[in-house]
């Protein structure tokens, strides 16, 4: 059959706020009450990229009715309500206009090209994937249930890498590295859509699996990314998404450079993604590129660099309102002190982190924060102290952040414990340490960092004249046959 040249009208959407959702949210930031249903979500076997966006467009009305995931986490976390009690509309008003057009609409074939226009990928889906006030529609790829089920799979078969490609081709930003040279004319709300879905994905699955498997598939994205931003956009509203997205995706795949261990790599990519931000006055996106940059001047022996990056961060994001922010900035600031020996700065970037951090969330908190947490801020206290020598005190912290950290975030969970088998090793505890240490080994099945194994294999290296300390023998061993990064 010929192709369809037709562009089906698309539906206003809606605007009336979700009240009713709101008020369950109650006192929470979004990004608490997302963190509140990804746990919903685990507890009964499902797996929902929930954050702060989508809970704000939940509030906004924007998605009338979720789709049947996160409609089972939903009324698993409100027993006893409908969807109407939540404030959705009944699944049968919604689906039944899109149904209707589906049914109207002539057979068509439509092409598999990552930049078809969401209208005309409309016009040949016939699984409700054009329904635009439920999730799942061009604009909310990430709550499409055929591509959950696929990432189910890939989750429960495949390591890492799998999962990345899994996940990042069906957002319109290829993993190839040929389709993403492939130049494109113009772009609009959809591809500034997948370019924000792509930099949550890339997060999820670095929280889980960590970076090394992920960090090569990620490149192709961002540089079809950067490729977007010669297009021409339809409003200024889209450039400024499209810019804002390619800078935070640069700011995630520098990450997964960063914890794999590519520090120029890197550096590189947080440049770019601090040159974005700063040619489009993008104030947010600039503090997180110092945040992110501070950070790795820490972890490459530039502790002074780590210390103005950190206080340009904290210039930049002093006017956007969030004591959180300021927070994670003070402790990168903690770190560079600590690196350079000073004690007495590294003690007072702490006192005004926690302060900052007792303040508690806000709503315009950055969606890209949802990691930091009070088991984050134990964690970055832990190293500000084993880099001091204070083995004990750092022992101390390391404990606390793998026992309060989010069991989502597998990847911290590993770094945490690696932490602390590190310092008590250290700290003369070599039987505390092997234990330690047996539980990252554990966790290695899952996660795949560089860091974590870097920091471990520093404890075999110090456990090794212990070996007759009870448990020390049989890390040593595990230790000896587990598998590399590479």
């Amino acid at each position: 059959m010929a192709s369809s040249t037709v562009t089906p009208p698309r539906p206003n959407r809606p605007s009336r706020p979700n009240l009713a959702f709101r008020h369950l949210r109650g006192q929470r930031s979004p990004a608490e009450f997302a963190a509140l249903v990804r746990r919903a979500a685990r507890e009964i076997g499902e797996r929902v990229s929930c954050d702060a966006r989508y809970i704000g467009r939940v509030e906004a009305g924007e998605i009338r009715c979720p789709n049947y995931a996160y409609e089972r986490v939903f009324l698993h976390m409100f027993p006893g309500r409908t969807l109407t009690d939540l404030g959705f509309a009944p699944r049968a008003s919604v689906r039944g206009r899109g149904a209707r057009a589906t049914e109207n609409a002539p057979c068509v074939h439509t092409t598999s090209s990552a930049h078809t226009t969401g209208e005309a990928r409309g016009a040949g889906e016939t699984r409700g994937a054009y329904e635009p006030y439920d999730t799942q529609d061009p604009y909310d790829t990430h709550d499409n249930d055929e591509e959950s089920d696929v990432l189910r799979r890939a989750f429960m078969t495949g390591g890492g890498a799998t999962v990345a490609a899994v996940s990042l081709g069906p957002l319109g930003l290829s993993t190839d590295a040929t389709a993403a040279e492939r130049r494109v004319r113009h772009v609009g709300t959809r591809e500034a859509g997948a370019l924000e879905e792509a930099v949550r994905r890339i997060r999820l699955l670095d929280d889980r699996h960590g970076a090394d498997g992920l960090y090569r598939r990620a490149a192709a994205p961002l540089r079809a990314a950067y490729a977007l931003l010669d297009a021409a956009a339809t409003r200024q509203a889209t450039a400024d998404r499209l810019h804002s997205g390619a800078g935070e995706l640069a700011i995630s795949v520098g990450w997964l450079a960063h914890d794999s261990g590519r520090f120029e790599d890197a550096r590189s990519h947080y440049a770019e993604a601090l040159a974005t931000a700063r040619m489009t006055g993008d104030q947010a996106l600039e503090a997180h590129a110092f945040c992110n940059t501070a950070f790795l001047a820490r972890d490459a022996g530039r502790p002074r660099e780590a210390v103005r990056a950190a206080q340009a961060a904290q210039r930049v994001a002093r006017p956007l309102g969030s004591p959180r922010l300021m927070s994670l900035l003070a402790l990168r600031e903690a770190g560079g002190w600590a690196g350079l020996a000073d004690r007495a700065g590294c003690e007072q970037a702490l006192v005004r982190a926690q302060t900052l951090y007792g303040r508690g969330a806000r709503d315009n908190d950055p969606e890209w924060m949802s990691f930091y947490g009070e088991a984050e801020l134990e964690g970055l206290e832990a190293q500000c102290w084993s880099t001091l020598g204070d083995w004990g005190r750092a022992a101390w912290h390391a404990g606390r952040a793998a026992e309060l950290q989010d069991p989502h975030f597998t990847r911290n969970i590993a770094l945490y414990t690696a932490e602390l088998a590190d310092d008590l090793a250290r700290g003369g505890r070599p039987d505390e340490a092997a234990v330690a240490g047996l539980r990252v080994l554990d966790l290695l099945d899952q996660v795949q960092s560089s860091r974590v194994q870097g920091m471990l294999a520093g404890t075999a290296r110090v456990l090794a004249p212990h070996r007759r300390a009870r448990g020390v023998s049989a890390f040593l061993e595990r230790h000896a046959g587990s598998p590399r990064a590479v």
